[in-house]
């Protein structure tokens, strides 16, 4: 499996190449191990049938009627065949991201871009001095938050076997290593791809939401919690060199969750995987603390004839030796007179302690245990000990600084309507859900303060809910107020969603207990609700109608009061993914962009600090951008040093699976937080003019992907010219894929559907209705204005980026192919999805001023050209797999295995799903 003489390497991307044709080598001589050599030769014979298909431009016909008919068996070998190449070449492309990030570190002369000693070097350059860029980061808040969404499910075991692939090709960087030892490293590497391939890439039963805590636990537990330390070390190197300052930098890095705590369709989801979630979490993160005092305790052998310690050392030391007999009793007689690795090994066992929460001898808190490090790194530093330990005694105190007890905060999130639902049953009213907002906020405004208090109600909904805010009140005890992250509100409408969760917190129990006080109560006041409560605007039409919600909210004096417990910072959730879902690409980007715009000055006005949380997901159609252009383009101040965002899906593994990845995305966040926030794009006099026409093209893009959708008989088109049946099948998540039952696209989840249609090549969830507004906008105020935006914007230019990485992915000749399985509907569709196609393609282009997709960017379309003869088998497959198990009533379960390994290998090809 070599490169086609098509995709030449680019400058710097020789190594590359190399890895590619080394694993390409490897997973070809395994194929013919594991599946003889006439597998092999068919494998060879249909890629080289891909590569003359693109090359010379023919027609899908003459390779789909080769791949006609295999057996399932037989189709489901093909396709993990390809799949194990993309994995390789994933792989390969990540190592290099190492290898380049190591040639500028090791080269010194310019930093890479996107590091933050790039970042501060241009903010220098922009007027930023040392102390305006130290008071921004004494405020900055940069929290990933990683969600269960089912695009992703790889095993633990194959994720394993990967980093193996990883560790050998990063040793292969040392030009000193022999022939052996590259043969060894080739062994390593065969070793795994071998393991791999008689291993299935996933259960065949359905991942319980503990399950999903173990999946985003691998990496939480594992390449985050041991790089934090390093993005703080880059950001000191950085302050050094370019400012010449040097001082203790404060949290600017904290990570949450969604797993085990987002009930939103989700019936497994609830109160018990809420305390279960903390819990392992907390067992976790403990577990580390252990292993690393275990580390420090061999590092520290410093003796007491060698060297003295502090007073404070000393003491605490005596201190635990008579509070833990046991442990002290444990201590080796030879290593009595080590007092740093006597104390650390007593800490052990304080924190064994902690782990068992009726335990009065463990830590009380993470600052506890970080204390009793400060005292060793002090005493170390204060005895000539900086060089001799001190560093990676510091190093153990960012990360309990980071992850405290608990690992990652628990967000929890629920649908509006099963909120209003429990109230209907807690009023006892029927037509609670039909009743206007004013209604609903005037019944709910006492129960949201605490003047009155709900019965008790056997209703399910409502019994659930306590049961939910009861655990939370009991996780804050337990657990401590950092456990807990935001309440999202799904399908948030108006201000009584907000007033409701309120209500709801306090029927749980769900009240702050510093303000139980006598004094408190004497002065009339009841208990503040505490917990941030995020509305989430997921349509185009909420995203429009959310300046008046929170407007509402703002004028109610009751959910101010609340507001100023919570330090006057109120969280907005910001869904990307239904809004596109809802009204296509440029409609849904839109619709963010002004909904920021508006929200940002109505909290201006009222005095408050506003911090979105963006919904964002893996591909561009449902938010997915790459970061530092995302912040750079975003409305001034809505960054403000605060970035929230969903991390999910295949975008975990990719950004954070390997530790100098998650090391260098960390970096690249942190710095475009500092960018955005401290020098955001300058003020432009035309953008006035720029969003009144984005305004009209929005409406235009909207109507004519509406025109699509609500076509008559678009569903059943949907249902059958993607492979959403087998999508539905996958046992990739706890979460049922659609809200409710299929009355139409409102009710399927956008993750689906957005995979769905990446699948059958045409994603059209990512372009479909832009071509249109342009060219309604080139006839209204003409084709320069265009170009000026596209030129001068960087929302536009931003978004323009998307959707030409997008259209560089799609295949409409297998979308056609796709489509045919249709029947007579593929008449009423195709046509005009491919009409909008070429219509979006030809104006992306002129407003470019380019001849093909992604000319300026070179490295991702040899990256799209390379794998494209290898996604076009699968693909084509799965046409003729899918046919051929819906004539069987979707009954045959060998077709259904052979069709879910071609969607494994297309998303590996395409490296997005949902």
């Amino acid at each position: 499996m070599q490169e086609g003489r098509e995709t030449e390497p680019l400058p710097h991307d020789g190594p590359l190449h190399d890895d590619v044709s080394r694993l390409g080598t490897l997973v070809g001589q395994m194929l013919a191990e594991q599946g003889g050599d006439a597998f092999f030769e068919r494998v060879e014979s249909v890629r080289q049938a891909a590569i003359q298909r693109r090359r010379e431009g023919e027609s899908v016909d003459a390779l789909a009627g080769t791949l006609a008919g295999l057996q399932p068996h037989d189709a489901e070998a093909l396709a993990r065949a390809f799949a194990t190449y993309f994995q390789a070449v994933n792989i390969a492309e990540r190592v290099h991201r190492i290898r380049r990030r190591r040639e500028y570190q090791r080269d010194g002369t310019l930093p890479q871009p996107e590091s933050l000693l790039d970042v501060l070097t241009r903010l220098k350059e922009q007027g930023v001095g040392a102390d305006e860029l130290l008071g921004w980061l004494d405020h900055m808040q940069v929290e990933p938050v990683f969600t269960a969404h089912p695009t992703e499910a790889v095993r633990r075991s194959l994720l394993e076997k990967e980093q193996a692939i990883v560790r050998a090709l990063i040793d292969n960087f040392d030009p000193t290593r022999t022939p052996q030892e590259r043969r060894e490293d080739d062994d390593r590497i065969y070793m795994a791809l071998s393991s791999g391939w008689q291993t299935a890439e996933a259960s065949p039963v359905r991942p319980t939401v503990q399950d999903e805590h173990h999946h985003v636990g691998f990496y939480l537990a594992n390449p985050i919690y041991r790089i934090v330390p390093a993005v703080y070390e880059s950001l000191a190197q950085a302050l050094k060199t370019v400012y010449d300052v040097e001082t203790p930098l404060p949290q600017l890095l904290s990570f949450a969750t969604w797993v085990g705590g987002d009930m939103d369709g989700n019936p497994n989801v609830g109160a018990t995987t809420i305390a279960a979630s903390l819990a392992t979490q907390r067992a976790h993160v403990l577990e580390h603390y252990v292993e690393d005092l275990g580390t420090l305790a061999r590092l520290l052998s410093q003796t007491d004839q060698r060297v003295h310690v502090d007073a404070a050392l000393a003491q605490r030391l005596a201190d635990y030796r008579q509070r833990f007999p046991q442990a002290a009793a444990s201590i080796r007689p030879r290593h009595a007179d080590m007092p740093y690795r006597s104390l650390l090994i007593l800490m052990q066992a304080r924190l064994r302690a902690t782990e068992d929460d009726v335990h009065s001898e463990g830590y009380t808190s993470p600052k506890a245990l970080q204390d009793d490090l400060e005292i060793i790194a002090g005493s170390l530093i204060d005895h000539r000990g900086v060089h001799a330990g001190a560093y990676a005694v510091k190093r153990l105190i960012r990360r309990v600084r980071t992850f405290g007890f608990h690992l990652a905060r628990l967000d929890v999130r629920q649908d509006s309507r099963v909120h209003d639902e429990a109230l209907a049953a807690l009023f006892n009213d029927s037509d609670w859900l039909s009743r206007d907002v004013a209604d609903r906020v005037m019944r709910l405004q006492p129960f949201a303060s605490g003047e009155r208090s709900f019965g008790v109600s056997s209703d399910a909904n409502a019994q659930s809910l306590h049961d939910v805010f009861d655990t939370l009140r009991d996780a804050r005890t337990r657990y401590g107020t950092d456990a807990i992250g935001l309440y999202i509100i799904s399908m948030a409408r108006s201000a009584a969603d907000v007033l409701a969760v309120l209500a709801l917190a306090r029927y749980g129990g769900l009240v702050a207990a510093s303000d139980t006080s006598p004094e408190h109560a004497r002065d009339g006041k009841t208990p503040n609700v505490p917990i941030d409560i995020a509305p989430l605007f997921e349509t185009v039409d909420d995203l429009k109608n959310a300046p008046a919600t929170l407007r509402a909210l703002l004028d109610d004096p009751l959910y101010r009061e609340h507001l100023a417990a919570r330090g006057n910072r109120q969280w907005v959730m910001l869904g990307y993914s239904d809004s596109g879902k809802d009204a296509g690409t440029l409609a849904s980007r839109w619709g963010l962009q002004r909904a920021q715009l508006e929200l940002l000055e109505l909290a201006q006005a009222a005095g408050i600090r506003l911090a979105f949380f963006h919904g964002r997901g893996g591909s561009a159609s449902r938010g997915g951008a790459r970061i530092t252009p995302a912040l750079m383009s975003s409305p001034r101040g809505s960054v403000a040093g605060v970035l929230r965002v969903t991390e999910q899906g295949e975008v975990i593994h990719r950004k954070y699976g390997i530790r100098a990845l998650a090391l260098r995305n960390l970096e690249q966040t942190v710095g475009a937080v500092l960018r955005a926030s401290l020098r955001p794009r300058e003020t432009e006099l035309r953008e006035d003019r720029w969003i009144e026409q984005m305004g009209r093209l929005s409406v235009k893009s909207r109507q004519a992907y509406r025109e699509l959708v609500d076509r008559e008989h678009f569903v059943e088109y949907f249902r059958t010219a993607t492979p959403i049946d087998v999508i539905e099948r996958m046992t990739l998540g706890s979460r049922p894929a659609s809200r409710r039952s299929m009355r139409g696209v409102q009710d399927l989840r956008a993750i689906p559907w957005v995979f769905a249609w990446t699948q059958c090549r045409s994603i059209i969830t990512g372009w479909y209705g832009l071509g249109s507004a342009l060219e309604s906008g080139a006839e209204e105020f003409g084709e320069e204005a265009l170009v000026e935006m596209a030129r001068d914007w960087p929302f536009f230019i931003n978004m323009l980026d998307d959707v030409e990485m997008v259209l560089a992915k799609c295949d409409l000749d297998i979308a056609e192919a796709f489509s045919q399985l249709a029947g007579p509907l593929h008449d009423d569709f195709f046509g005009l999805i491919r009409a909008e196609f070429e219509l979006t393609r030809r104006w992306l282009l002129r407003l470019k001023g380019s001849d093909a997709l992604l000319d300026r960017a070179p490295r991702l379309s040899r990256s799209i050209r390379l794998r494209n003869p290898y996604v076009d088998p699968m693909s084509l497959m799965q046409v003729d797999l899918l046919r051929r198990w819906r004539a069987s009533d979707q009954q045959d379960d060998t077709l259904l295995a052979a069709l879910v390994a071609c969607v494994n290998g297309v998303s590996q090809g395409l490296q997005n799903t949902g």
